[in-house]
């Protein structure tokens, strides 16, 4: 895997300036911000299906949308124990507001820890699958792609230290898109946006490579 050019590609497109500030300024949007999710994804596709140059134009918003809407939801099924550690929460907070003295504050706290683990773990375990999820729905425009739990794990397992530098660059490309902050408006539209696209690459890669060398489990 070439895990520098991750970092580099989108500069190497002749429209690059005009990609990437369409994209940066689309992220800002809430709700059309959906688009973006979709077009990274399209460039996570092209980067497995070895395209040059990988991003693609901005010309079907439409397809993006409903890519990145459909990524969205099935997000949030893969949240909801989360979100029902949150619900947990929300009603132990008003059991500790309103105790009037029969000694709950020890049982409570002792849950609050329990509950804040859990939610750690899978925090962390959400942070590993995710990505092999939305690479499934990439390749596939399928929604139950995100529940192929066997092609999920499997595609993890076979491509395990690739796959882990992969979530590794991604967040330090988050981390130096951080930075953008220092820049202002400017530097927040393009830093923001370019991390995504390269994880996209990243995780582009990651299966493009598993394809050239173990056919039978990309398949």
């Amino acid at each position: 895997m070439d895990f520098g050019r991750a970092f580099t590609y989108a500069f190497d497109d002749k429209e690059w300036v005009t990609k990437l500030l369409i994209g940066g300024i689309l992220s800002l949007i809430p709700i059309v911000n959906l688009v973006v999710l979709g077009y990274t994804l399209k460039t996570l596709k092209n980067v497995a299906d070895g395209v040059e140059p990988p991003l693609p134009g901005w010309d079907d918003f439409a397809d993006y949308f409903v890519k990145g809407l459909i990524s969205c939801l099935g997000i949030v099924v893969w949240a909801i124990p989360i979100l029902a550690v949150a619900g947990m929460f929300a009603v132990l907070g008003l059991v500790a507001e309103y105790d009037p003295g029969y000694g709950y504050e020890g049982p409570v706290n002792l849950c609050f820890l329990g509950l804040n683990c859990l939610s750690l773990l899978y925090g962390l375990f959400l942070s590993v699958v995710l990505p092999a999820a939305l690479t499934g729905y990439a390749l596939t425009d399928e929604f139950g792609a995100f529940f192929r739990f066997g092609e999920i794990f499997r595609f993890i397992k076979s491509n395990l230290g690739n796959y882990v530098m992969a979530i590794l660059l991604a967040l330090v490309a988050q981390f130096v898109a951080g930075f953008g902050v220092i820049l202002c408006f400017i530097g927040v539209v393009f830093t923001e946006f370019w991390a995504g696209l390269v994880g996209a690459h990243l995780f582009g890669q990651v299966y493009h490579d598993s394809t050239l060398a173990e056919p039978e489990v990309a398949a």
